[in-house]
């Protein structure tokens, strides 16, 4: 044990870390364990979900800060190889929830999908702490190991963080007031799980070992699990099976329920296979995308009844079906050429004037609010890789950047993650009441302009890091700039994150809301894939060792053309405004709002999104 007139930087803000878990685990044992069934006016349900989605962040968010570092510094992969693995891990962690809100809503129930998503999750963790003897990727059998871990960990992210949010909103009755107040609190745990994850096994992880970092997130993930069976009674016994006679029913010899655990494991198997070969991955990204978004789009142009009452003739169907199978032939020809190239170009363009030929057909015909809304989402949806492309870099090329290239002053890179979530705790508050005080003097910028302006400061954020950087000429950089980078990057998030998520909800038709929330974290995932793929461009060579010259040259293209994108969604506002028709909403239009989406203090997390008002 270090004296403490010894510590250096990073050991007083590990140690401060440490003082908050315990402090806010001092005030949790507090809340559970009063015999009074509520506690500062919410039930004790609430903190029970409070603490165990910290320990999941905080286990999320810890591997999170040293993965690409890990993969770099220990199995030696080049600094492309690691981004690109990144970008698949988290892309894979963003598509998974979809699957396992399915898969509660329709069989499991959401506190049995938790309970076995941590499991996996608590799995995936442990076995990230059995690193093997070193020496790089190459001929180590130990790697299988580590892949075996990151499925673990996407598979149990899937089950858990699609659910454990709907279990706040049924601890409340619909009308209850104290809902958002409810989400308030829940995402300050996750917030806090991961800051303070961050700091603790970032440090570890660094200082002492790897396996104590990644050790550290398991025994995390590990509380969390104990902390949600535990508290089991809690729940009031929210978030069971909407059938539980139906998950005994015999499925190959074995319960319903035992047989989907299985088929979670089988599909950890088939993660395993899929996340060695990244180049896949993201093919499978896009031929899903174009399947996922034709789907959208046939059913908004072809399925909802116009103002009339009527549905489509579909006299635009074969127009529309033409562009699907060109844009899918464009897919596959990349897939065989690997990489975009003039033939691939072209067939972009002719689909998607197909596409967009049937889209302008049909909107000539009558008048369909929903449809037009449909048209609305599609545009913020396609806005996701664009902003999450290069909020992405934080975990992966610019915290290789912070490794080599700033002035740490000693303190360990990881560390610096955790200041995305600490802005968000600051600042979340205060960009909720400054919509609400915009609101009420009619000075509220619309959803599309705020999200063009969260892309324009994720823009400048990258500008001023490139600006910082020159101005140190051959010197580190100083600090404040990684500083200023995170603030812009979080006050982006703050401004488009929890802003499209309450879009999706409110523009959809009551039986389209889900598909739309599965089409927007499709997005997400699509644009940490694309930060991954970005990341590998910035090295020498062939995804070779990410230098000083050619980051900053990268991120200052990255800037530039963010801040262009982002003013020209601004720019587009009144159109994309005008196609909401939001003065045309009524109670019934958005009877599945999100519960608390006057809150903006959630940080991106995988899948982490708030209940659905009924």
């Amino acid at each position: 044990m270090k004296e403490m007139a010894l510590w250096n930087e990073a050991d007083w803000i590990a140690a401060i870390g440490a003082v908050a878990l315990v402090v806010f685990l001092a005030i949790g044992a507090y809340a559970v364990t009063r015999k009074e069934p509520e506690f500062a006016g919410h039930p004790k349900g609430l903190f029970v979900l409070f603490f165990a989605e910290m320990w999941e962040r905080f286990s999320y968010y810890g591997m999170r800060a040293l993965l690409t570092l890990y993969l770099v510094k220990h199995w030696l992969y080049s600094d492309g190889q690691a981004t690109i693995i990144y970008g698949a891990y988290t892309s894979l962690v963003y598509i998974t929830p979809v699957l396992g809100g399915w898969l509660a809503d329709r069989y499991l129930g959401q506190r049995k999908a938790v309970l076995f998503g941590a499991v996996l999750l608590t799995l995936g963790h442990f076995f990230m702490a059995f690193e093997g003897n070193g020496g790089g990727y190459q001929n180590n059998p130990a790697i299988n190991v580590f892949w075996l871990a990151l499925s673990f960990i996407i598979v149990g992210s899937g089950f858990l963080k699609a659910n454990i949010s709907v279990i706040v909103g049924q601890l409340y009755p619909r009308t209850d007031i104290r809902r958002d107040g409810a989400y308030t609190i829940f995402y300050m745990g996750i917030n806090v799980g991961a800051a303070i994850g961050t700091i603790l096994a970032g440090y570890l992880g660094e200082t002492i070992g790897w396996s104590w970092g990644f050790g550290a997130a398991g025994v995390g993930m590990l509380l969390g699990l104990i902390v949600f069976v535990i508290g089991k009674p809690l729940l009031n016994g929210q978030g069971e099976p909407p059938e539980p006679a139906h998950l005994k029913a015999k499925v190959a010899g074995l319960n319903l329920e035992w047989f989907l655990y299985l088929a979670g494991f089988a599909g950890v198997a088939v993660v395993w296979a899929l996340i060695q070969f990244q180049d896949a991955v993201g093919w499978i990204l896009l031929i899903s995308g174009i399947l996922l978004l034709a789907y959208v789009l046939q059913q908004a142009l072809y399925q909802l009844k116009d103002e009339s009452g009527q549905i489509s003739n579909g006299s635009t169907r074969n127009l529309f079906y033409a562009g699907v199978v060109v844009l899918l032939a464009m897919a596959a020809w990349m897939i065989v050429s690997n990489g975009a190239d003039t033939i691939a170009v072209v067939a972009a363009i002719a689909g998607l004037g197909l596409v967009a030929a049937a889209c302008i057909g049909e909107a000539r015909k009558s008048a369909n609010y929903a449809r037009d809304r449909v048209f609305a989402m599609i545009f913020l949806i396609l806005l996701m890789p664009v902003f999450w492309g290069l909020f992405e870099q934080a975990g992966g090329s610019v915290n290789l950047f912070t490794d080599r290239y700033v002035d740490r002053a000693g303190v360990p890179t990881s560390l610096f993650q955790s200041i995305n979530p600490i802005y968000i705790i600051l600042l979340g508050p205060v960009f909720a009441a400054l919509w609400q005080w915009l609101g009420r003097r009619g000075w509220e910028p619309a959803t599309p302009a705020k999200m063009g302006l969260g892309i324009v400061q994720m823009g400048l954020a990258f500008v001023v890091l490139v600006l910082g950087a020159n101005a140190a000429g051959s010197a580190l950089v100083p600090v404040i700039y990684i500083f200023l980078f995170y603030l812009l990057s979080t006050t982006g998030e703050l401004s488009l994150s929890p802003v499209g998520l309450s879009a999706m909800n409110r523009l959809s038709v009551r039986h389209m809301a889900s598909l739309m929330m599965a089409a927007f974290f499709f997005g997400t995932a699509g644009g940490n894939y694309v930060a991954g793929f970005l990341g590998s461009i910035m090295g020498e060579g062939d995804g070779g060792e990410i230098t000083r010259q050619a980051a900053l040259d990268v991120y200052w293209s990255m800037g530039l053309v963010a801040i262009g994108i982002g003013v020209v969604v601004v720019l587009l506002n009144p159109l994309v405004k005008r196609l909401m028709h939001v003065d045309k909403l009524t109670d019934d239009d958005v009877g599945d709002d999100l519960a608390g989406q006057e809150e903006v203090a959630e940080p991106q997390g995988p899948g982490a999104h708030p209940a659905l008002k009924a």
